[in-house]
């Protein structure tokens, strides 16, 4: 059975900096690409960035390029989110899911978030 859990949210001022990580349970964590997805208050899910198996290519939504960097450590079964620069609007519950920018929807396995909030 596929477990998520993400950890590492918090309370940070804008232009601050958190890493996020989840941590995988219960299926083959390097045989798959995996996503973070937020939910801003009041919004739906939105994807943020994805990873493939090896880690060797990421990707990421037009709003947080060149501020957040996805890893991931096979090993560990770990994957990670890197947030630098944070805006206000990047507050929101953010997951990691299965699965890339185009498959996470249908495979429909994401943890129960760890809560961001950017205020000053």
């Amino acid at each position: 059975q596929v477990q998520l859990v993400e950890s590492g949210g918090g309370l940070v001022q804008p232009g601050g900096s958190l890493r996020l990580s989840c941590a995988a349970f219960g299926f083959t964590f390097s045989t798959y690409a995996m996503s973070w997805v937020r939910q801003a208050p009041g919004r739906g899910l939105e994807w943020v960035s994805d990873i493939n198996r090896n880690g060797g290519s990421t990707y990421f939504a037009d709003s947080v390029k060149g501020r957040f960097s996805i890893s991931r450590d096979n090993a560990k079964n770990t994957l990670y989110l890197q947030m630098n620069s944070l805006k206000p609007e990047d507050t929101a519950v953010y997951y990691c899911a299965l699965g890339d920018r185009r498959r996470w929807r249908d495979f429909g396995s994401w943890g129960q978030g760890t809560q961001v909030t950017v205020s000053s």
